[in-house]
């Protein structure tokens, strides 16, 4: 079965999920489609797979004994796995992956918060921060498509829509956009991901407090 996942990952890699299916998988295989309907029966099945061989990717190769390093880990590895795997981005923030690989992802976080305070809170801190970063991921693949079918760079993009917006924003209706594009300090996606991702782990830190012995 791990060859035709992978297959399927290296379709996925070059097309997006809609190049995905059973046949096509069969055929880059060069095998017959009913190999792959004797234990895949649908393509959600298939996405799931796909899911699971990159949560292999995500998991680190040594646990760490800091909680906020070992989550901090885990959200960057998540975004260098759906940067390798953009179509990871539309699979991500559903229903829970279940998989041997994410799970092993989702125990490797929760034996990090273990003890640090009472289950429930546990469970929302670890929340917390995947809701964070499964966002930013995804809006940061949403802009790098948005470049894709443009064509245009994000700063060529800029430039393109600069007039129209020095326009609006001299009109005098939106003082606090008009402060944030002239004054405010632009940062690459990579360290915008890491500079809120800290923001989030120091939220979650205030509400982790150790229970009485």
């Amino acid at each position: 079965m791990h060859l035709d996942v992978a297959a399927a990952v290296a379709l996925g890699d070059e097309g997006g999920l809609a190049a995905v299916s059973l046949r096509k998988v069969a055929a880059r295989l060069d095998v017959g489609p009913m190999r792959l309907y004797g234990y895949i029966s649908t393509k959600e099945e298939l996405f799931d797979l796909m899911v699971d061989e990159v949560h292999a990717e995500i998991l680190p190769e040594e646990q760490v004994g800091d909680w906020r390093e070992v989550l901090r880990i885990r959200a960057h590895r998540t975004r260098q796995a759906v940067l390798r795997h953009q179509w990871l981005a539309d699979l991500i923030g559903g229903r829970p992956p279940l998989g041997p690989n994410a799970l092993a992802v989702t125990e490797a976080t929760l034996s990090a918060l273990d003890g640090l305070a009472d289950l429930d809170t546990a469970l929302r801190a670890a929340e917390t921060v995947s809701a964070y970063f499964t966002g930013a991921i995804r809006r940061e693949i949403a802009n790098l498509r948005a470049e894709y079918a443009t064509g245009l760079s994000k700063r060529d993009w800029q430039r393109a829509s600069g007039p129209h917006l020095k326009r609006m924003l001299a009109t005098g209706r939106f003082p606090a956009l008009a402060k944030a594009v002239y004054d405010g300090t632009e940062i690459d996606a990579e360290a915008s991901f890491a500079t809120g991702l800290d923001w989030v782990l120091d939220a979650v830190a205030a509400k982790l407090t150790r229970p009485p012995a």
